[in-house]
């Protein structure tokens, strides 16, 4: 056996490589990016030939991973928790169509939202679904629940939703490893219309997945990753789930006094929820994320019980929990450390130095200053940081590709001009539907796509727009004229202005396409260059 140093994420990479793992399919997200970058650097994961280049949104790698199911292989797929989002159509489909291969699906939340727009708990996408959750509490029990959740999925003949936090997908802990299985082989579905959504088929398939509901559950109560553990002492029982339990465990290193039930698989096991609501005066929930837990007992147990929570405000409704929130929930004396110093002022995150994007608001700046502010739509990524000073240059961040479309709605009320700020891996994303809608009607809009040759804010992936972007933008219909690449150089302000203020003048769509690298993969690739 292997013993080897490993952050959450890679723990997950590593399990999957090990259960014998075909292929993985993922948009770059923070917490989740690791897992597909561990598995590209894998020597193994080369060896055999297992997929693993980045897709275009995390729709587009749901779908492909479904496919990789379809011919019998075990897939992946990875995300944050509001690529969910924009993946739901595929997973709540396939949860009816149930899979052939192994199909486990990493989404990787993000409460206190660290790197993201909302704190969303993706554990309800799963009860929505009526498929299973696997959510590990350490390392080690990531990399081993991976395994067992593609064999869980095989047997079942379902999607697992495999669920991590923040903390766990970056931390790091010692995983010992074991010997690796071989991939599947090829192999139909024995059902040749199991993929085949007809209403008349979807009923039976639904059908289907309602009746596998007591298997799940069953699964759940005896299930090496629901724990119960029992003690005299009955004025309270906990309930913690995933590292929530790290949590708890932390403040009772010599073991907790209370009767105990560990959750990392779900359903919910209720009969050990019965028996522990049966036995203890009042119940306690522990759970990184929403009161899904919680919500659930509210209304299963209806035993007059009292249940402690998120909902009732012995823990935080919002944000990230640690050890000292727990504790402090559980009535102990909580040592916060000494007060930062006033010495120390907070430091806001900003564009890098010589970032292109930059240039790029400072044109823009100048070039719409004299039709009055609240006129640029932004989007997700690294040049959301224009909202900040000293740019103040865009005025929503929403979703990803929203920028073009909300740029389209306000002209469609009659705001004119109106500009969209996209990244070139978020136009890849979900930009170019939305250009089109935009071609379509002629709205007049000015969209700027900023095109740093790469994912910056996830750390430099390859994107997919790299030397593409004039030839998407011919193909969805803009007209060549209003095509306009331009250099973001301080040397090049005012040609810049002069040509972001003739496209806003334009009557129609037109794209405005500042090109220059990223420095951070700029300077990468010259060290790598020059080694």
């Amino acid at each position: 056996m292997r013993k080897l140093v490993l952050l959450g994420d890679e723990a997950i990479a590593q399990g999957a490589i090990d259960a014998g793992l075909s292929g993985v399919y993922a948009y770059p997200g923070t917490p989740s990016t690791e897992i597909t970058e561990y598995i590209q650097a894998s020597p193994v994961a080369a060896e055999r030939n297992i997929h693993c280049k980045w897709s275009a949104n995390e729709k587009t790698a749901m779908e492909a991973a479904l496919g990789m199911s379809y011919a019998g292989r075990r897939a992946m797929v990875c995300m944050k928790h509001v690529g969910m989002n924009v993946a739901a159509d595929v997973f709540m489909n396939m949860c009816t169509t149930g899979v052939n291969g192994g199909l486990v699906v990493v989404a990787a939340d993000d409460p206190s939202m660290h790197s993201s727009q909302n704190e969303q708990d993706s554990r309800y996408y799963a009860r929505f679904a009526n498929v299973p959750v696997f959510e590990p509490a350490t390392q080690q029990e990531a990399y081993a629940m991976i395994r067992d959740a593609f064999d869980f999925s095989e047997k079942h003949c379902v999607p697992v939703l495999f669920r991590v936090t923040t903390r766990l997908a970056h931390s790091r802990a010692n995983v010992v490893c074991e010997d690796a299985r071989e991939p599947n082989p090829l192999k139909l579905p024995t059902d040749p219309r199991q993929f085949v959504m007809l209403p008349a088929i979807a009923r039976r398939k639904y059908a289907e997945l309602l009746e596998k509901q007591p298997a799940l559950v069953a699964a759940s109560e005896k299930s090496p990753y629901n724990i119960y553990k029992e003690s005299s002492n009955k004025k309270l029982g906990i309930i913690a789930s995933g590292i929530g339990y790290n949590y708890l465990m932390e403040n009772y290193p010599d073991g907790c006094p209370y009767t105990v039930l560990k959750i990392s698989q779900y359903p919910l096991p209720y009969a050990q929820i019965a028996q522990m609501a049966d036995q203890c005066e009042a119940l306690m929930v522990i759970e990184e994320g929403y009161p899904l837990i919680e919500e659930q007992l509210r209304g299963f147990l209806n035993r007059g019980i009292k249940v402690h929570g998120r909902l009732d405000g012995t823990l935080p409704r919002m944000g990230e929990l640690n050890p000292q929130i727990v504790a402090k929930a559980f009535g102990m004396e909580v040592h916060s450390g000494n007060p930062v110093p006033n010495i120390v002022m907070p430091r806001p995150p900003a564009l890098c130095v010589g970032c292109p994007h930059a240039d790029t608001y400072n044109a823009l700046n100048e070039a719409i200053k004299e039709y009055g502010t609240g006129r640029v739509f932004g989007d997700i990524g690294c040049y959301t940081l224009g909202a900040l000073p000293p740019y103040n240059a865009i005025y929503s961040t929403v979703d990803m590709g929203a920028s073009i479309t909300m740029a389209k709605g306000a002209a469609d009320a009659g705001l004119n001009p109106t500009v969209a700020v996209i990244g070139d891996s978020t136009f890849c994303h979900s930009g170019m539907t939305s250009l089109l809608d935009a071609v379509i009607e002629q709205t007049p809009i000015t969209v700027i796509i900023l095109d740093n040759s790469t994912t910056g804010m996830t750390g430099g992936q390859d994107s997919h727009a790299l030397g593409r972007l004039t030839s998407i933008c011919k193909g969805l219909g803009v007209e060549e004229d209003h095509i306009r690449v331009i250099k973001p150089l301080a040397n090049q302000h005012e040609t810049n202005v002069k040509v972001i203020k003739e496209e806003l003048q334009y009557q129609g769509v037109s794209v405005v396409i500042p090109t220059r690298e990223c420095l951070q993969t700029l300077n990468r690739r010259m060290k790598n260059k020059n080694k």
